[in-house]
């Protein structure tokens, strides 16, 4: 997440930070290059890959790609994990990373586009509906528990940034979703509310909502929603560590993914109306009702969001577990293989999906 969205210059800085999905700009160097272990894009010769479409209860279409190990019989009956992305990006953006390396340990994995982004349906694009979100989780434990390869009461899931907070909403009103891993989890709710830390307090919260009705004037007149400008293409000179830990990934081909009919503009941005709705996401709430089905949360050393990972531990019941990575960010565990702990989340998946 852009801190930007957490300090009170305006409006377009004080809700809720955004990721990016983003274009390549002329003279930009790949940060691949300069960035260890940074592997967004790893493809992998033991695994097949499938697109795939299935409808959620609201009957949009949800896409994904279905990881499949080699060799694996038709009729295996093997444990699934579903993979979703970071808030504001795609399939294609760390989501493929993790369901590919899942996929090569032995587990049929499913990266889905949730609803409003990528190649999902809903419009208008990039709306925030944190409630269909998480009913994207479930409509992928409806696809994956129809599989004649897949054992339905052996499905987990994986949320990564913004996700985690989907994945845990889904979890708690949808037990066939057996054993649940965050990494990088942002609240997306907390933050919209009071920002990283705490550091936007109620007025501005106010004014934020206030903002974003009387814009509602417009866009019922127009028609046509007023997008924010998060994450810019090109590096301010002043811009902030979070800002630039962003810009590395999504702003230069180390993560760079553009969805087929998006323009640069609306790529990265949602819009001010909708920003708003995460106010109201409470995905903390009753957290400890998922219990006993267990719980992991990972989080960089180093990460701006660790205490997102930090409060849900705090509120979840037996069994969970929160697992630090020494000397990471953030953005690290997007998409740096040399600090993702792929076996742990192996571990953690294979023995709480027995």
């Amino acid at each position: 997440m852009n801190k930007k969205g957490f300090i009170s210059r305006s409006f377009a800085v004080i809700g809720a930070a955004v990721l990016g999905i983003v274009s390549a700009t002329a003279g930009v160097a790949s940060a691949k290059d300069i960035v260890e272990g940074a592997d967004n894009f790893y493809k992998s010769d033991k695994v097949t890959v499938q697109k795939v479409s299935f409808n959620n209860q609201y009957r949009m279409k949800v896409v994904g790609n279905l990881f499949i190990p080699k060799g694996l019989r038709a009729d295996a009956k093997s444990p699934a994990i579903i993979v979703g992305h970071p808030m504001g990006a795609v399939k294609e953006q760390s989501s493929n990373l993790y369901a590919t390396k899942m996929a090569e340990r032995g587990f049929v994995t499913l990266a889905i586009d949730l609803s409003f982004w990528g190649e999902s349906e809903g419009q208008y694009r990039n709306a925030v509906l944190p409630d269909v979100y998480a009913e994207d989780f479930s409509a992928a434990a409806d696809f994956l528990g129809t599989r004649p390869f897949v054992d339905r009461k052996r499905i987990g899931v994986i949320g990564i940034c913004g996700s985690g907070s989907f994945a845990i909403s889904a979890a708690k009103i949808d037990p066939r979703l057996k054993a649940i891993a965050t990494v990088s989890m942002y609240n997306m709710g907390a933050a919209a509310r009071s920002g990283l830390k705490h550091s936007q307090t109620v007025e501005q919260r106010k004014k934020m909502v206030e903002a974003a009705a009387e814009q509602r004037y417009a866009e019922f007149t127009s028609g046509k929603p007023k997008f924010l400008n998060y994450l810019p293409v090109k590096l301010g000179e002043n811009a902030d560590p979070i800002t630039r830990e962003f810009h590395d990934f999504y702003r230069t081909p180390r993560g760079i993914h553009i969805p087929e009919g998006m323009t640069l503009e609306q790529t990265q941005n949602r819009a001010l109306t909708s920003e708003v709705k995460f106010v109201n996401f409470y995905p903390f709430n009753d957290i400890e009702t998922i219990s006993p089905r267990p719980m992991l949360f990972i989080a960089g050393e180093t990460a701006h969001s660790r205490e997102f990972s930090e409060d849900a531990y705090q509120l979840a019941a037996e069994p969970k577990e929160l697992y630090i990575v020494p000397g990471a960010g953030h953005v690290d565990l997007y998409d740096r293989v040399n600090y993702i702990p792929f076996d742990k989340l192996a571990t953690f998946f294979t023995e709480k999906l027995k």
